[in-house]
């Protein structure tokens, strides 16, 4: 095979790679860029002791790793409840994308961090302002009370 045929080959192979990579960008501080942008962003245990709290380095005192209050969904696939509220998280974190962030962590896929927090029943719902004590909600909470919640407890209104 020519090299000429070689290139032909090889060029769209590269382009797709180049475009992945370009859909994971990262910032500067080698953050990602998608820091709720109006999207329920998934969290493994390494993702929420950088961006939510590192309880391995503090585990005595809470300290809010993040810039901006949010909200922590723990569910599970199989959970009817948790599928219930994913829609009304989803709307949320588009109409409140410029002043929280909401997570969601997968109990049956991080259970060091479900164990951690002391998660027996989901949905559990952690609202962590960016000062103070975070709160715990469990149950599939109506879209007016989600909201009521983050006006009063995350962004004090």
């Amino acid at each position: 095979m020519t090299t000429h045929l070689k290139l032909v080959f090889l060029l769209p192979f590269l382009l797709i790679a180049n475009s992945c990579h370009s859909a994971n960008a990262k910032d500067e501080a080698g953050n990602n860029e998608d820091t709720g942008k109006g999207e329920v962003i998934a969290l493994n245990k390494s993702d929420f002791l950088t961006k939510v709290y590192n309880y391995e380095k503090t585990p005595d005192q809470w300290v809010y790793e993040g810039d901006k209050p949010c909200i922590i969904d723990f569910y599970a696939d199989w959970c009817g409840p948790c599928r219930q509220i994913a829609p009304i998280l989803k709307e949320l974190a588009k109409e409140y994308q410029d002043e929280i962030v909401i997570y969601k962590v997968n109990v049956d896929q991080e259970k060091n961090l479900a164990y951690t927090f002391g998660i027996q029943s989901i949905p559990a719902t952690l609202f962590v302002p960016v000062q103070g004590k975070p709160q715990m909600s469990v149950g599939a909470l109506p879209k007016d009370a989600f909201v009521k919640q983050i006006d009063k407890i995350l962004l004090g209104k």
